[in-house]
């Protein structure tokens, strides 16, 4: 009887690649052809209505009944127009993954049947908020929410083969007003950012009214054949491999990154991105990355509510493109133990509605300073907030990169470049001119701020939060991560810091200073207290953790611990007086992550428990018996059996530690899941059963060396990594 990977093996070898057309040979022609965009919404409303509809759009303001009624009755004759039957609230729980309740436009009536979509159903529905992850929010038996319209996220239809669907992106709520969701948090931080980045815009440029946040999401994956994928429970079930010896060639020749695309690879790459390409989401880039069958794709910098709903987008369209292929995505952080893991770098930074990038620097001490102003407020936020903005990033899968000296490392630090670092240190040790013409020094020792040139240093992978030209890169998002957590949190505690600047140069202001002098004396004064959080060395280094102890900088591996940032008194300060969360809502979400990391965990201990048991041992002791008739053998034919003798031994050693350190995990998880507070049961499936883990895998990964290839069970890393 053939084995499941047997079977794998074979339908790996034998894919036929589908054929891929695009709409165009032009991307420009069906770029956003599933969107309802500001170009349809003008072709489909009236002239008011249609600015009410962008001011809504950019200004965020209010839509009345009325109107949103010929919203809605415009976006169900567009949608249909294109084929839709049904439409979605498409929202983003905190699940991790996107939520889509589909309603028919379709309705009986006295006549037969007619299509209807009210501006009542466009702009609030409600499904069930018990349902999702809520922290104690509401009970199983209240369960009502809400999900709210966001109008400044465009509605888009989503295809499949077997129709179309109208999806509205919105924010979700409980019945008493707190965010269940992702976005919801992100929208009212991106409001603080707004309000206090165009305050202090005020005092270089009048006509500013509105900054906003831009992102760019570098996405990382792995591809794997889809056979071979069900072939391993512990893909399937978990997203990683919890078994595996590395295959003998890795990642160590270096020569998969910006390597010669497969041409499986890049059929489904063009499928999948002209999928993206109709949905408005605007790839840019394609490539291999550094691990063998890892790839990245990017696209051109939005603004950011409308990035992260892109990418969230993007990860489902992958999946779903995926299987048309026989290829399984996987967007776990570190799906193969021995080689990189995945990460989605979110490049930001800040845009005023004149065209202005607050983190470029210009030609003119002017604008230099303006320049200096937002970066190096936004530097000491980080510094103020580091502990926040590591537990923004924290999950069990983004663990094994943060823990483990992978881009980047747990402690939270800044890269600059050496040209921006000279500036900064200059300015720290300068004594601030009373003299200030346009054309003279603004302090003395510093003729001008040089005009800093985009990509003017290197690039350090292992810093978390780099500066690289105009925009800073936070490196140490998760693959599988939704953006807005740590974006809610970079724009909250930006934002902060921006209002808290504007009071201190105000009051300096107010004592007879100079505006610029009261500028650069904050400024100066900001570049002293963060210095500690700027590094420019190797992250990875044992120098770099001892370094970073000795100025106080945390270095939280797991987390369980870096979560309670979420519920120090600091964090709760922060977002409570910026009405970003409410203290009940950050306990909430505190034990929402905690129920997460743990239940994870949970869960691959049970695979673990469940493969080694069914698959491993099995395969181990059928081999370990033929070894032992062939031993025998050998006896009665008076040959030594000191070979399959030794090898039996082996067997039986690592197949005794396998049993016993399964057996003493599921004692572990037994204990631990008594334990009803949810941070000590995360701790204590971190200590106590994940503790376990590696010794089953190292004893078990000992038995795939030695077992006869033709019986081991699972796909292995060569299989796994190299299949074409």
């Amino acid at each position: 009887m053939k084995s499941l990977r047997t079977i794998a093996l074979k339908e790996a070898q034998n894919r036929v690649s589908p054929e891929v057309k695009a709409p165009s040979n032009r991307i420009s022609e069906f770029f956003g052809m599933n969107v309802f965009d500001k170009k349809k919404m003008k072709d489909f409303l009236s002239k008011e209505v249609y600015e009410k509809l962008v001011s809504a759009i950019d200004q965020g303001e209010l839509i009345n009944h009325e109107d949103a009624n010929q919203i809605a009755t415009a976006m169900k004759s567009w949608a249909m127009g294109k084929g839709a039957t049904h439409y979605t609230h498409w929202f983003q729980p905190l699940t991790g993954t996107t939520a889509e309740k589909h309603d028919a436009f379709f309705e009986p009536s006295s006549d037969g049947a007619i299509e209807k979509f009210a501006g009542s159903a466009l702009v609030q529905q409600e499904p069930d908020a018990s349902s999702f992850p809520n922290g104690g929010i509401r009970n199983t038996f209240e369960a009502r929410g809400y999900t709210a319209w966001d109008p400044s996220s465009p509605a888009f239809i989503m295809e499949s083969k077997a129709g179309k669907t109208l999806c509205i992106p919105t924010v979700f709520v409980s019945y008493t007003g707190e965010a269940l969701d992702y976005k919801a948090p992100l929208l009212k931080a991106l409001a603080a950012m707004d309000k206090a980045a165009v305050d202090v815009c005020q005092y270089f440029d009048k006509s500013i009214t509105k900054v906003n946040a831009s992102l760019g999401i570098e996405q990382e994956y792995f591809l794997v054949d889809l056979a071979l994928h069900n072939a391993r429970p512990d893909l399937a079930l978990t997203g990683r491999a919890l078994f595996g010896h590395m295959s003998a060639k890795g990642q160590q020749l270096e020569d998969h990154y910006f390597g010669s695309i497969p041409e499986r690879v890049f059929t489904y790459m063009v499928d999948f991105e002209n999928e993206a390409l109709k949905l408005g989401i605007p790839l840019k880039t394609r490539h291999n990355e550094v691990a063998p069958s890892q790839f990245e794709c990017a696209p051109i910098y939005e603004e950011i509510n409308l990035a992260i709903d892109h990418n969230q987008l993007l990860m489902d369209l992958m999946e779903k493109v995926a299987l048309r292929h026989n290829f399984k995505v996987l967007l776990h952080e570190k799906p193969y133990a021995g080689i990189n893991g995945s990460g989605k770098h979110n490049n930001w930074s800040l845009i005023t509605d004149t065209g202005k990038n607050l983190l470029a620097p210009g030609k003119t001490p002017k604008n230099n300073l303006m320049f200096l102003t937002f970066f190096v407020n936004t530097v000491k936020a980080v510094h103020e907030h580091a502990d926040l903005l590591r537990a923004s990033i924290a999950s069990v899968s983004n663990d094994h990169r943060l823990g483990a000296n992978e881009a980047p490392p747990a402690i939270i630090s800044i890269f600059l470049g050496q040209q921006l670092n000279e500036v900064l240190d200059e300015i720290e040790h300068s004594r601030i001119s009373k003299k200030i013409k346009e054309d003279n020094a603004l302090w003395l020792g510093i003729p001008k701020i040089p005009q800093i040139l985009l990509d003017n240093t290197d690039r350090n992978r292992t810093s978390p939060f780099a500066f690289t030209g105009n925009k800073f890169e936070l490196r140490a998002v998760g693959s599988s991560a939704n953006s807005s957590a740590p974006m809610t949190v970079l724009n909250a505690i930006v934002a902060d810091q921006l209002t808290k600047f504007k009071v201190e140069v105000d009051k300096l202001i107010k004592k007879g200073e100079k505006k610029d002098i009261a500028l650069l004396t904050v400024i100066k004064k900001y570049i002293k207290e963060s210095k500690d959080i700027r590094f420019e060395g190797n992250g990875y280094s044992q120098e770099w953790a001892d370094e970073a102890e000795r100025r106080g900088l945390a270095n939280i591996k797991t987390t369980p611990v870096a979560l309670d940032a979420y519920v120090s008194e600091k964090s709760t300060e922060l977002f409570t007086k910026t009405n970003i969360f409410s203290k009940r809502e950050l306990h909430a979400r505190h034990e929402i992550l905690l129920e997460s990391y743990y239940k994870k965990l949970q869960i691959e201990a049970r695979v673990i428990g469940e493969v080694a048991n069914s698959m491993i041992i099995p395969a181990t002791i059928a081999y370990q018996n033929s070894l032992i008739q062939n031993a025998k053998g050998l006896k009665d034919l008076g040959i030594s059996a000191d070979i399959p003798t030794g090898i039996i031994n082996k067997l039986t050693e690592h197949l005794t530690i396998v049993k016993n350190s399964v057996d003493a995990m599921l004692e572990a998880r037994k204990q631990v899941n008594a334990i009803e507070d949810a941070r000590d049961k995360a701790i204590g499936y971190d200590e106590k059963v994940k503790s376990h883990f590696d010794n089953i895998r190292y004893h078990a990964d000992k038995l795939e060396q030695i077992v006869d290839d033709s019986v081991w069970p699972l796909p292995k890393f060569r299989e796994l990594l190299f299949m074409k």
